[in-house]
């Protein structure tokens, strides 16, 4: 496999399922009922663009806002992990987490940020591009939005093939792979503050 074809995938991957652009799609349904299809392709619109808004800017400046804030991506990492380890946790016990993040994020755009572009999708952003190329980063970043955006155009045809427990059934496996990505951010946090090596976990 060439070299820019695994860390392609080593990026698209983790990105793809911190985005879990189906997991949310249940939300966006839900979010959207009961209104018009422009306004519905409205909400996705500007979600889309505030997610690619905010992720593009901790792409290539999170660095630097972080040095600014006096927080090192070590602890970013840590504390992007433990949110998302509980979030996904929520998810597993109650199956209530979307509803729990739109009660809380009512007043702000709830679809770009925090469901796409929240703790966990920027702390991987900013560990991803720590490892590999940031062309390569930007491309699997844009793909997935890009994907998400054609995922949730298509959401009432996919709610219709899956079925709701065929759609919560994919739900309940992303957020068992949320849950081990949150366990890799703290570890990897944990490493970069100098408190452990990898080599003494594995």
């Amino acid at each position: 496999m060439p070299g820019w074809l695994e860390s392609f995938l080593l990026t698209f991957i983790p990105l793809f399922i911190v985005i879990d652009a189906m997991g949310n799609l249940a939300f966006i349904i839900s979010l959207s009922e009961g209104i018009s299809r422009y306004e519905r392709l409205k909400i996705i619109h500007i979600g889309i663009t505030t997610a690619a808004i905010l992720g593009l800017l901790f792409l290539f400046f999170g660095q630097f806002i972080l040095k600014v804030m006096g927080i090192s991506v070590g602890s970013f990492a840590i504390a992007g992990g433990l949110i998302l380890l509980l979030l996904s946790s929520k998810y597993m016990l109650t199956g209530r987490v979307v509803e729990a993040i739109r009660e809380e994020m009512v007043a702000i755009v709830p679809i770009g940020t925090p469901l796409l572009t929240g703790p966990a999708t920027i702390t991987t952003l900013l560990l991803l591009v720590g490892q590999f190329p940031l062309y390569i980063v930007l491309l699997s970043f844009l793909l997935n939005l890009f994907i998400t955006w054609v995922i949730f155009l298509l959401g009432n045809q996919i709610i219709h093939f899956l079925g709701q427990g065929g759609l919560r059934a994919i739900s309940s496996i992303f957020n068992l792979l949320l849950a081990a990505i949150a366990v890799t951010m703290i570890i990897r946090g944990l490493e970069l503050l100098g408190i452990i090596s990898l080599a003494s976990v594995q």
